[in-house]
């Protein structure tokens, strides 16, 4: 595994883009809505992995109450793999307590499944298994 992304819940996604793209020099690789999981994602190239940027797309977003009132938050590592399904059926077999016992469609295309916080000492995983 690697780390395919990082994903960062914001509350103005204009003004960090122009943080990521403008004063730090990232280069913005996708822009969409996943309204399945009420966000705007923005993705920006970070040498071979991504940081990601989260908007809610209104209040009623599971992102948004775990944003609160912080202007920005650290959501969740995305770690890479080559066959996702095949990764869940083996973190399952060992015990490991998943979110998503099977992948589904996440931004950019990819498949994404997320393991419990309470199997990986609180820390929000997510197994990416990219399309590009």
């Amino acid at each position: 595994m690697e780390i395919d992304h990082v994903a960062i819940v914001v509350k103005d996604l204009d003004a960090a883009l122009r943080l990521y793209t403008q004063t730090l020099g990232f280069k913005q690789v996708y822009r969409e809505i996943v309204a399945d999981q009420g966000v705007e994602a923005v993705g920006l190239e970070a040498g071979g992995s991504f940081v990601e940027l989260l908007r809610p797309l209104d209040e009623a977003s599971p992102i948004a109450a775990f944003l609160g009132d912080a202007a920005t938050k650290l959501h969740h590592t995305a770690y890479r793999v080559a066959d996702i399904e095949a990764t869940l059926a083996e973190l399952k077999a060992k015990g490991v307590r998943l979110i998503d016992e099977h992948a589904r469609r996440g931004a950019h295309g990819n498949l994404i499944a997320f393991l419990h916080p309470k199997a990986t000492d609180g820390v929000l995983i997510e197994l990416c298994q990219p399309i590009r």
